[in-house]
Formats: C-alpha cells, sequence, structure tokens
C-alpha cells in the first residue's frame, strides 16, 4: 500500500516550500493565480488528499453541519433534510445526520459528538423541552456555535428557530369539521409538553369555543405518533356516553389507524364520522379513502432553516440575531373529512 502524499512531495516535485503549497491549496491571495493552478494540477496528478480535519482545526471550518432529528424513517424529517442539504451543499456545506429516537440522553450525546467534529452549525428538532439537558446546548453555545431549532424548538435566548403555525393548522382543520357539520370533536394529541402538539391542541380548542362547542376534556387522548395508538383511541371514545362523530389527530399515523378501527366496526367514513390529521405524510392522498391533513411544508422549512444558519455564519461579527420563522400551515381537504365536496 502506497504511502499518502504529502505537501513536502508535492514541494519537492516543483521545487517550492511546503507552506507555499500549504497557501496555494488554501486559496491564500498572497499566492500568484499561476502558482496556485500549478500546485493544484499538480497535487491533483499526485492524488493528493486534504486532512479535513487538520483543515479545520487550523482555520475553525470544518464545513459540515450537524442536523438532529428524532428519526430519519418519517417522510416529514426526510423532507426537511433534503430541503437543508438542497440549500448548503452550493455553498460548499455537508451535512452529518444524527438520530434521538426520543432519547434525551442519544441527544446530549449527538450534541456533544458533533462538537467533538467540529461542525459549523447544528440544525435540530429536539425531543423535549425540559431543561435536563441544558448543559449539551449551553455547550454548544459557548462554542459559539450557530445552533437553529426547526419544527419541534424550546426557548433559549439568542436561538433561532423555524416552525409551523401548528395553532392555525390545530384551528383550520376543526373548523373544517363543524363547517362538515360535526358537533361531538375528539382530538388525539402528541405529548403537550411539546410546543407544537400543544398549540395544536390550543387550536383545537379555541375553534370549538369559538363556535359555540362545549369542549369535553374525555374527548382529549395522549396518543404515540402510530397506527396501533389510533386504533386503541376509537376503541376508547366509542365506549364513551356519547361518542364523538369526527376525529382530528396530531398525528396522521393515529388518524390512519382511527379510520382502519371505524371500518373494521362498520362506521360509514365520512357520513358517520369524520377523521383529520396532521403532517400530509404521503399515504394520506394516495388511498382510496384519502385523508384529509395539514401539510407543515418540510421542504421550506428545511431551506428556511439553512438560510437562517447562513445568516448568522455570515456575520463578520459575533453578534447573533435571534430570529423566529413561523409558516403558514395548509389544510388539504380530502374524502375522510369531506360530506359535501367529493
Amino acid at each position: 500500500m502506497s504511502e499518502k502524499v504529502t505537501i513536502y512531495d508535492i514541494a519537492e516535485k516543483l521545487n517550492i516550500t511546503a507552506a507555499t503549497v500549504s497557501r496555494a491549496l488554501n486559496n491564500n491571495p498572497k499566492i500568484k493565480e499561476s502558482t496556485r493552478e500549478l500546485v493544484i494540477k499538480t497535487a491533483a496528478s499526485m492524488n493528493y488528499k486534504q486532512n479535513k480535519l487538520a483543515l479545520a482545526l487550523k482555520s475553525g471550518r470544518s464545513n459540515n453541519i450537524g442536523v438532529i432529528v428524532p428519526r430519519i424513517d418519517s417522510n416529514f424529517f426526510a423532507s426537511v433534510i433534503r430541503g437543508i442539504e438542497e440549500e448548503l451543499h452550493p455553498h460548499g456545506y455537508q451535512v452529518i445526520i444524527c438520530q434521538t429516537h426520543e432519547s434525551k440522553k442519544r441527544e446530549n450525546e449527538n450534541l456533544y459528538t458533533l462538537i467533538d467534529a467540529q461542525v459549523d452549525g447544528i440544525l435540530m428538532s429536539v425531543t423535549d423541552v425540559t431543561n435536563e439537558n441544558d448543559d449539551a446546548f449551553n455547550n454548544v453555545l459557548q462554542k459559539n456555535v450557530p445552533l437553529i431549532f426547526f419544527d419541534r424548538s424550546k426557548h433559549i435566548d439568542g436561538v433561532s428557530s423555524v416552525t409551523i403555525n401548528d395553532f392555525r393548522g390545530g384551528y383550520l382543520t376543526t373548523k373544517h369539521l363543524i363547517n362538515e357539520g360535526c358537533r361531538h370533536i375528539a382530538h388525539l394529541s402528541g405529548d403537550q409538553s411539546l410546543e407544537i402538539f400543544k398549540n395544536r391542541f390550543l387550536g383545537y380548542k379555541q375553534a370549538l369555543l369559538d363556535h359555540g362547542i362545549t369542549f369535553k376534556e374525555e374527548y382529549v387522548l395522549p396518543v404515540k405518533s402510530m397506527v396501533e395508538a389510533g386504533k386503541e383511541a376509537v376503541d376508547k371514545l366509542l365506549q364513551l356516553e356519547t361518542p364523538p362523530d369526527a376525529i382530528f389527530s396530531s398525528s396522521d399515523f393515529a388518524a390512519l389507524g382511527a379510520i382502519q378501527e371505524l371500518k373494521e366496526r362498520n362506521i360509514s367514513i365520512p357520513n358517520e364520522f369524520c377523521v383529520a390529521g396532521f403532517s400530509n405524510e404521503p399515504f394520506t392522498k394516495f388511498m382510496e379513502l384519502s385523508i384529509t391533513s395539514v401539510d407543515q411544508s418540510p421542504l421550506e422549512m428545511g431551506k428556511m432553516a439553512a438560510r437562517v444558519f447562513l445568516e448568522q455564519v455570515d456575520k463578520t461579527d459575533t453578534i447573533k440575531i435571534e430570529k423566529k420563522v413561523v409558516l403558514a400551515p395548509e389544510l388539504h381537504i380530502r374524502k375522510s373529512s369531506s360530506r359535501t365536496s367529493f
């Protein structure tokens, strides 16, 4: 196995100093353009590979960006990551993806690992909003590494975020169900310690109040974003003295489970029971009984988070201006909840 080519090998071949080779490879303005082109051409012919880690330590820039998500096997997060990459790649950045699997411990590990890897910034969707792992976040801020939250955020001074108006999404969906004639609307809620789920619930509740419908605690069930959770929720709701006639779910997967359970019980959708979800997962529009859902614009969210990062990293001073970007949700009305349009 041949030894790696070094800048000293290039210098010897060109009969120049190693310092000149280094400056040429790093685009130092003091080096003549003809010399720089010769060094680069020679380096390529000798199959020279720069030590990226050493370069990062020397320059303080690695051109790597850390992205932390709960999981990547989700169309939403996959689309956000795509948006981030599409926006940052033309600027010479590579993306390092980490998953938390909803574990605060893994979130901590991810943050420390990315800092040790000398990333130039971290874009993330948090696991929860408690203060139990603030040491990890403080470590990021102390290193002066730009930190941008997307979708799920927590309140940290100086940290920017890109989210959608979840309250508005919950309100629009519930208002639509009311307009379709539903008067007993249940809500399958996610973990309300996370702001996105809390705001979807608050939007749902406000829509009921604005339309003169009494809010009932028993109609609100916390569920995980799983098909089975939606099935179990329907089983509980139908046992109530006054069962609901509609469900607004904070998760498309739970909404799908609810629809499957209602079908098994021969309950007609949407004539007897309406269902709407949240996230606009691809399957919602391709099913025979397409599912009404709120689009979170994940691709645009990823692009916007990347733009916020670029704005911060391009500043010549160390002052980072906190920016809160809130995207507008879009309700896609489909067969599962529309008694008049289809």
